[in-house]
């Protein structure tokens, strides 16, 4: 079993920060990727940014410049730290962990967290 534990959502003004955190806990052997998608009312779950366990960085190109992912990989634990917030990165932010046993990888959620930036 794998356990994926969200924190750091919450509300912001406008041009304000939050950091979300991310850490996956339990039959871990190996973790390949770490990521975060978001979902806004009514649209599809988009992915926001992603780590490989090599540290190569992936971003949308609506947060590129403002967000940045890291992670530690002692402690399965991967981080988003949004700055500038607009009011359209409003959304149900998820984390994503990326579980290899073997041959096989398996995708893991957590259960999200919401962030709202709203004056």
């Amino acid at each position: 079993q794998v356990q994926i534990v969200e924190s750091g959502g919450g509300l912001v003004q406008p041009g304000g920060s939050l950091r979300l955190s991310c850490a996956a806990s339990g039959s871990i052997f190996s973790i390949y990727g770490m990521g975060w998608y978001r979902q806004a009312p009514g649209k599809e779950r988009e992915l926001v940014a992603d780590i490989t366990s090599g540290g190569r960085t992936n971003f949308a190109d609506s947060v590129k410049g403002r967000f940045t992912i890291s992670r530690d990989n002692a402690k399965n634990t991967v981080y988003l730290q949004m700055n500038t917030l607009k009011p359209e990165d409003t959304a149900v932010y998820y984390c994503n962990v990326e579980v290899v046993v073997g041959p096989v990888t398996y995708d893991y959620w957590g259960q999200g967290t919401q962030v709202t930036v709203s004056s």
